[in-house]
């Protein structure tokens, strides 16, 4: 087990290359839209299908008043993109209702809006809101377990057992590091030889 957290991050710092939903920065209707979005779904389709619906529908009010349908034309081809259509316009109607056009900045009002689970809220309170969570997805799951800080068999576990070892000053951190080192080393081995080489 590499315990050395702070050299952990150091090395992939080094090696970070942003990713590319980033470009929305700490917009939050667009972290959560984006966010959505990206489900099952790879970064650059989600990239530009994201991209796509705001040019047409730059905030809330402007999604609200497009239909379900127009919607699905406009994120097409993100995966489950008609499910997502129907999550976008009912999350339009709900934040210009009950929260006066405010993206909500705690995960227990997030994970209220349809299609909106842990991992989601995370990574809308991290990026949008600068508050420390830690946002498991498949390459932190992933390389949480090679570097040994956790054995877990699914993301939610991971996310548990990270917040108990992780100092909360690297929370914000960890989802943006990880998936850039994950993009980078795409298989186990190439992962597993980066952290042979750069941190033992």
């Amino acid at each position: 087990m590499i315990k050395n957290f702070k050299k952990v991050l150091f090395v992939f710092r080094k090696n970070y290359q942003p990713i590319p939903l980033e470009i929305f920065g700490n917009d939050p209707y667009k972290t959560l839209i984006s966010t959505i979005l990206s489900s099952r779904t790879n970064d650059i389709i989600t990239l530009r299908s994201s991209q796509k619906l705001f040019k047409k529908a730059g905030d809330l009010n402007k999604l609200n008043k497009l239909s379900a349908k127009e919607i699905e034309k406009l994120i097409y081809p993100v995966g489950f993109y008609k499910t997502k259509a129907k999550f976008l316009k009912n999350i339009s109607a709900i934040l210009l209702n009950k929260y006066k056009g405010q993206i909500p900045s705690t995960r227990e009002e997030l994970i209220t809006l349809p299609g909106v689970g842990r991992k989601t809220a995370n990574l809308v309170l991290n990026r949008a809101f600068s508050k420390p969570a830690i946002s498991v997805d498949t390459h932190v799951h992933k390389i949480a377990n090679l570097l040994g800080w956790v054995k877990t068999k699914t993301p939610e576990n991971t996310e548990k057992e990270l917040v108990k070892i992780l100092p909360k000053r690297y929370w914000k951190d960890i989802n943006r590091l990880f998936v850039s080192v994950g993009r980078q080393y795409n298989t186990k081995k190439k992962l597993i030889d980066f952290i042979n080489k750069e941190i033992h």
